[in-house]
């Protein structure tokens, strides 16, 4: 990839409606453009022109089912390259939230929230750190399960089978903690895991989750975190 290649990569995200429907998709679903319009504020017309550039680009894909047409992110990559840019930008100062109802949004985001297929925001480092201290998970030459940490999975009941190029386990920049947490297969797996067995539920149609009280016991059972910690 040359300069202008880059460049003309790097304009797909330097559209605050793109970049808000890139965002949105980091929920791990499809969506159709008119959600996806409707996300971002801006015309039906305008969203099919912006999602036009980011499948071109290579940023998303599309699939149609009978007369809908959905997008979601390419891939475990590139959702990991949306999240960094946030930890990134997201350096300096917070802007002030825009209403109450966006206060609320922000904390529950902060709070917990999938990041593609993983858990992130305070939860997820605290799941990360959790791992790390009972040497299921090590950071200091990158992130990697150790033996007693696969062992950790099976227990749980959540082989992990390599699927392709993906890694056991990756570090991901968590843009409001600022530190890495736990993502690839591994953090594919709990993340399902915790929402399959109702340790976590949704709130919403957005990307906050929130632990439950079976949720809190479990993982004070499991991994010894307490629930203040991700309350």
């Amino acid at each position: 990839m040359g300069a202008s290649e880059l460049a003309a990569f790097a304009a797909l995200f330097a559209e605050e409606s793109r970049a808000a429907m890139v965002l949105a998709l980091l929920d791990g679903r499809a969506w159709t453009a008119g959600e996806l319009a409707r996300h971002a504020r801006v015309a039906p017309s305008t969203a099919t022109e912006h999602l036009g550039k980011l499948v071109a680009g290579g940023v998303l894909t599309e699939e149609r089912q009978g007369r809908h047409r959905y997008v979601r992110l390419a891939g475990p990559g590139m959702a990991q390259l949306v999240e960094e840019l946030a930890g990134h930008a997201g350096h300096g100062a917070d802007p002030a939230p825009r209403s109450l109802a966006a206060a609320s949004a922000g904390r529950a985001m902060a709070r917990g929230r999938t990041c593609y297929d993983h858990l992130a925001g305070r939860l997820g480092i605290a799941v990360t750190d959790a791992l790390t201290a009972r040497g299921l998970l090590r950071q200091d030459t990158g992130f990697a399960l150790t033996d007693q940490g696969l062992e950790w999975f099976a227990g749980l009941g959540v082989p992990l089978v390599p699927k392709g190029r993906r890694p056991l386990a990756r570090a991901c920049l968590d843009w409001t903690e600022r530190r890495p947490h736990l993502a690839g297969l591994a953090g594919a797996a709990l993340c399902a895991h915790a929402l399959d067995s109702g340790w976590c539920v949704r709130i919403g149609s957005g990307r906050a989750v929130k632990v439950t009280p079976a949720g809190e016991r479990a993982l004070r059972r499991e991994l010894g975190i307490e629930a203040a910690s991700v309350r």
